[in-house]
């Protein structure tokens, strides 16, 4: 009798580690929010405990939760008073929340190329970018990595532009040893399921800038003078509170961000060095003095190097147990729909239609960009691998990749 052949153990022989993000801290604050006379935001206890929380750890004059990272963003360009055709400079690599309140104040998104290593806002081409109807740089810290704030303030301050920092990828991330969102003139942050932390979804944002500061929370609450007590708005703004019950979860959370930083920088560094110097990988760079917050781990792949196309590979890695994904965005955000046929308002662009930009995003191109969707790979990272499953990932992409070499 012939005995059967075991099955060939994949080279990462368990599944991904996957953390126990909700627990009894969460809970004790839940359950003193349920003998709370009114679960609504304004001076309620879990919006207050939020606030000083996110003080430990941002310190920021003026804090206000909202209702959505997306949801501070629009607080940001909605406090900058955007004239209609006003420009505000984007990556174009991120997510569509990056640009909702531009278009909705307005303004028109100008995308500029990013950095082939870092993947974040190239700082030359946002100088070239710029023109007089600029009003401000959005500065988004892809997946946890810091831009070059240094570069990009000196660019706000010589053209005398907002500089707003998206950090809804990068809690925990610091550029020279201070917080990331506290360097800017806003720092905005994602409060959603999927981030570092979270609560379902919020968000919350602040800034030390006496322009904007004081009045940021009219932004997010129709334009009601809470702290005045007064219903008279003086200008549009929208309905982004923030509720108790996110609250109280996003303060628990709170708590919990200084250990699953460190982890995940810890995971997201270790992978980095044990890739170092393997043939056709080039791994994301952090500049000496930042610190990546690692929400994913992208790395590129110089694919004339290898035999087989990015998705056959990244096949390959997978059957051997590494988790990952060709997929960052399926095309640069300037060739999404949404802004390849001008459809902003019921099919329509009024900006655009009444000749208060030129913008057309049909023809815009960001080579960089481009490049970096075609040959990238996307990892998770979180806080529950250890560097032994760390090894295993780093020792597949090693050995399926030697397979593969030309």
């Amino acid at each position: 009798m012939n005995n059967p052949t075991p099955p060939v153990r994949p080279l990462v022989d368990e599944p991904l580690p996957q953390p126990k993000r909700w627990g009894a801290a969460e809970l004790e604050r839940l359950t003193a929010m349920v003998d709370q006379p009114s679960l609504f935001y304004w001076k309620g206890p879990q919006t207050t405990a939020l606030v000083d929380e996110f003080r430990r750890h941002y310190p920021l004059k003026y804090v206000l939760p909202c209702s959505s990272g997306t949801a501070s963003l629009h607080v940001a360009v909605s406090a900058l008073r955007l004239r209609p055709g006003d420009e505000v400079i984007v990556p174009p690599i991120s997510d569509m929340g990056s640009y909702i309140g531009i278009l909705y104040q307005q303004g028109v998104p100008v995308f500029a190329d990013v950095d082939p290593r870092t993947y974040t806002l190239d700082p030359a081409d946002v100088r070239r970018r710029i023109t007089p109807k600029t009003r401000a740089i959005m500065a988004v810290h892809l997946a946890g990595n810091p831009c070059d704030l240094a570069a990009l303030t000196a660019i706000a301050r010589e053209h005398k532009l907002a500089l707003i920092e998206d950090c809804a990828q990068a809690w925990g991330a610091r550029w020279q040893g201070r917080p990331v969102g506290t360097i800017g003139d806003f720092g905005c942050f994602s409060l959603n399921d999927f981030k570092h932390i979270g609560c379902g979804d919020a968000g919350i944002m602040g800034s030390n800038n006496e322009r904007y500061g004081p009045g940021l929370n009219n932004w997010a609450d129709k334009d009601y003078g809470r702290a005045e007590g007064g219903r008279d708005p003086e200008t549009l703004a929208p309905n982004y509170r923030i509720s108790e019950p996110q609250s109280a979860v996003a303060a628990a959370q709170m708590k919990k961000l200084p250990d699953i930083i460190a982890r995940r920088n810890r995971a997201g560094e270790l992978l980095t060095a044990q890739l170092a110097g393997t043939p056709g990988v080039l791994t994301p760079l952090v500049q000496p003095g930042n610190t990546h917050s690692y929400w994913f781990y992208m790395l590129r792949l110089e694919l004339p190097r290898f035999a087989k196309p990015r998705a056959e590979l990244a096949a390959a890695l997978t059957a051997e147990g590494v988790a990952c994904s060709v997929l960052l965005l399926r095309k640069a955000a300037y060739r999404w729909a949404v802004f390849q046929n001008h459809d902003i308002f019921g099919g329509t662009w009024p900006v655009r239609d009444s000749g208060l930009t030129k913008m057309d995003y049909r023809k815009v191109s960001c080579p960089t960009t481009e490049a970096i969707l075609e040959d990238c790979l996307k990892l998770p990272i979180n806080e529950a691998m250890t560097e032994a499953y760390i090894g295993k990932v780093a020792h597949a992409i090693r050995t399926v990749l030697k397979r593969f070499e030309k």
